[in-house]
């Protein structure tokens, strides 16, 4: 899909989606519709930026997230050696993928935290980074911390960073579930029968600074529930009854059962009129990097005053009404309605707003 925030919102407006068949034996053990990173792209890019730091001491995941803020740093002021910036590493499985294939890597790179702290070394932050891992809302959750962080003046920059690669575990899981579509996904259509899983990095940069995006408010809420209560309480939370976004994010996972929970619960909250897409059908479900592009790409397209498309909709298969497209639309965006759902029930939301001059 792309590189940097550019080439991957141009491949979105442009309808080219990265969701391929794959039959790499690996991974699974029948062919399955996925979107890869380019590894050897990847590789080469790496040896481009770790100076005299050898690449075999880093694991995919880590040169994929190493990777994803080197390019955020690039556009901001931020200093990762200022004694008030912390990472904040969103993930669900992170180097789980060293279960079957160590490489030579001590068992302790298992840990969550220890790949965070390899990738805060590598860009010298002092403080020690946070770790959020909460299913499929880690993303949302995670730039909700470093806002809370920040608000509450423990640190001036959070480099949130969310990361997560395919590994036979992580596709062993989702099959089990039967959950995975045998194409590429559809969300909220009437067609619908999976999703696709997807890897990627994407990293925010959060500032005291004025910029030009505002992280106004957010929720995290807990608690299963077909009709969408925890989902509902998390967007009513986050809009506090006054704001209504020009534009809504959704999960949009296209399993059965994600979307239909996510049509009443936007219903629910009044918002069945406001333009809404997911971005799966493009980059697959990316599990704790998903909150964070997908959010990226939405506001970086509202810049341009447009809505993205939601790859692979036609036909509205929900049983409530809301205002999916599959073609981009124009309008005049300001504020974003990011939400995401996860397994055990977890629930987040968050609402940005774009200030003028961005």
């Amino acid at each position: 899909m792309g590189w940097d925030t550019r080439e991957n919102l141009d491949s979105v407006l442009q309808g080219r989606g990265g969701i391929a068949i794959c039959n790499d034996r690996s991974l699974s053990p029948e062919d399955l519709p996925v979107a890869l990173l380019d590894w050897d792209e990847l590789g080469k890019r790496f040896l481009g930026i770790c100076g005299k730091e050898n690449p075999k001491h880093y694991t995919r995941f880590e040169k994929a997230g190493i990777l994803s803020v080197y390019e955020a740093l690039k556009n901001s002021s931020a200093d990762p050696a200022d004694p008030e910036c912390t990472l904040i590493l969103s993930t669900t499985k992170g180097n789980v993928e060293l279960l079957d294939h160590p490489d030579g890597f001590d068992k302790g790179r298992l840990h969550l935290w220890k790949s965070a702290q390899v990738i805060a070394d590598f860009f010298g932050i002092k403080n020690t980074p946070v770790v959020v891992s909460n299913a499929c809302v880690s993303g949302v959750a995670a730039m909700l911390i470093g806002r809370q962080m920040i608000s509450s003046g423990p640190c001036k920059y959070a480099i949130v960073l969310g990361v997560d690669l395919l590994s036979r575990f992580i596709v062993s899981g989702f099959q089990s579930f039967l959950s995975l579509s045998k194409q590429a996904c559809r969300p909220f259509d009437s067609e619908r029968d999976g999703l696709s899983l997807g890897e990627a990095a994407a990293c925010v940069i959060l500032s005291r600074l004025s910029g030009g995006v505002e992280l106004l408010s957010g929720s995290n809420i807990s608690g299963p529930s077909r009709t969408g209560e925890g989902l509902l309480l998390a967007i009513r939370s986050t809009l506090g009854g006054q704001e209504i976004p020009k534009l809504i994010s959704a999960h949009g996972t296209a399993t059965p059962y994600n979307d239909e929970m996510e049509s009443i619960a936007i219903n629910r909250a009044g918002l069945s009129e406001v333009p809404l897409n997911s971005l799966k059908g493009y980059f697959g479900h990316t599990l704790g990097a998903a909150g964070i592009v997908e959010s990226i790409i939405n506001l970086e397209a509202m810049k341009q005053g447009l809505f993205p498309a939601t790859r692979g909709f036609s036909t509205l298969g929900v049983s409530r009404k809301i205002n999916v497209s599959n073609e981009t639309r124009t309008g005049n965006p300001d504020t974003l309605l990011k939400i995401a759902s996860g397994f055990g029930g977890c629930n987040a939301a968050a609402l940005f707003k774009l200030l003028p001059w961005s």
